[in-house]
């Protein structure tokens, strides 16, 4: 979540939270433990040793799994924490600040080796990522990690990739040694 001011962020973040169905969230994060959450005070620790040992669940992604209770054991969450962090994210690294607070975030990632790209999940669609075009990759690019323009003209020549013969021309000219 990414706003021209932190507070801003943080407001839009806190009304996002707000029109979340708190039951219905703890319930589907329920499946990566033993036990349902909601059964829980949501200012008690994330009971991580009734945590669903890893690689146990059925179907789905099982690195999130190990991905969220990972975040949960080292940021020693509270279950409102918890459902917090993960309204959003679905187990994806989220962030929430001002321009430069995610423009510093991405490059720390980036410069560290933690990444190589970014998938972007505004949480309001046009507007966030709208205002991440319009202001966090202007930064980037200040910043030199954010090209500025394409050596190709095809996306096929910008990622290397060599262009295919024609088949189609290949049946022609076997049609016409054949007549």
């Amino acid at each position: 979540i990414v706003a021209d001011t932190e507070a801003e962020a943080r407001d839009l973040e806190e009304e996002l939270i707000s029109l979340v169905d708190a039951k219905k969230s703890l319930k589907h994060l329920s499946h990566y433990f033993d036990v349902d959450l909601s059964e829980y005070p949501l200012d008690a620790p994330v009971p991580v040793d009734k945590a669903k040992p890893y690689g146990s669940l059925k179907g789905g992604i099982t690195s999130r799994h190990e991905v969220v209770i990972d975040a949960a054991i080292r940021d020693n969450m509270t279950i409102r924490q918890f459902l917090s962090r993960s309204y959003g994210g679905h187990g994806h690294v989220t962030f929430t600040g001002s321009v430069i607070q995610v423009a510093d975030f991405i490059e720390k990632w980036l410069r560290e080796g933690g990444a190589d790209g970014f998938n972007l999940l505004p949480p309001v669609f046009p507007s966030g990522l709208e205002t991440f075009v319009d202001k966090v990759v202007p930064e980037l690019q200040n910043r030199g990690i954010f090209r500025t323009a394409y050596e190709g003209s095809t996306l096929r020549e910008n990622l290397g990739l060599a262009r295919p013969e024609n088949r189609h021309k290949q049946v022609r000219s076997l049609i016409r040694e054949a007549n």
